[in-house]
């Protein structure tokens, strides 16, 4: 079976999230903190995005910019974002957990997929960070994540390409990994032909404005092989 290519596109404001869904997004996933990467909406941003969006809306779960090892408090603030954004009807959440050692945290991160239940849940850019991407492949299934949003543990995946190819292969439909991080139309056909992944990320900005564009996403779409 055939699945379909699709494509999320992050975004740090309402109006990325309508121009994303205007030209044929499959997916937000919705962020404040641009400058730190990403960090979690607030709520009035989250209940606009969902009340003007009819794709999927994702929400980032991260409490601020910097590493992924969380204290008590920042844990449970992430617990907190959790329970008030489920109210808003979003279709899931993006986060990541690690130890000291850059390994899965397993256990915070599956007591927030068990909160965030039934919706999906992402494990992010996190992975990248990870000391062995392979055994944290399995620790990230057996945690309950659907989805890996990974550049191939490098800063790009243009230069992560051959991790990401792995990473699809040892995955074998156990759990999506979708490429991102510097993807963009000029090399997302490269890279969806070497990984042979189906589902890719992007924030199509192109000119440092926090801002969507139109064009980048239709090019993305276009160059991207879609069944």
């Amino acid at each position: 079976m055939v699945l379909a290519t699709k494509l999320e596109i992050a975004c740090f404001n309402l109006n990325s999230a309508l121009i994303a869904q205007q030209n044929g997004a499959d997916r937000v996933e919705l962020c404040d903190g641009f400058d730190v990467g990403g960090t979690t909406p607030s709520v009035a941003m989250t209940r606009k995005a969902r009340a003007s969006l009819t794709i999927d809306l994702f929400v980032m779960i991260r409490p601020r910019g910097g590493n992924f090892v969380y204290s008590k408090e920042e844990f449970q603030q992430m617990k907190t974002s959790i329970n008030e954004l489920k109210k808003e009807k979003v279709d899931g959440f993006v986060f990541g957990i690690l130890k000291e050692d850059n390994t899965i945290n397993k256990e915070q991160n599956s007591e927030l997929i068990a909160l965030a239940k039934p919706f999906p849940c992402t494990f992010h850019r996190a992975f990248d960070e990870v000391s062995e991407a392979f055994q944290s492949l399995e620790d990230t299934i057996k945690c309950g994540f659907q989805t890996i949003l990974t550049s191939g543990q490098m800063p790009y995946v243009e230069t992560g390409v051959d991790s990401l190819a792995a990473l699809v292969k040892m995955a074998n439909n156990r759990i999506v990994i979708m490429p991102g991080g510097g993807l963009r139309s000029s090399n997302c056909k490269s890279i969806q032909q070497k990984t042979k992944a189906n589902y890719f990320h992007s924030s199509a900005i192109t000119d440092g404005n926090q801002m969507a564009n139109p064009i980048e996403i239709i090019a993305l779409l276009s160059n991207l092989k879609r069944y």
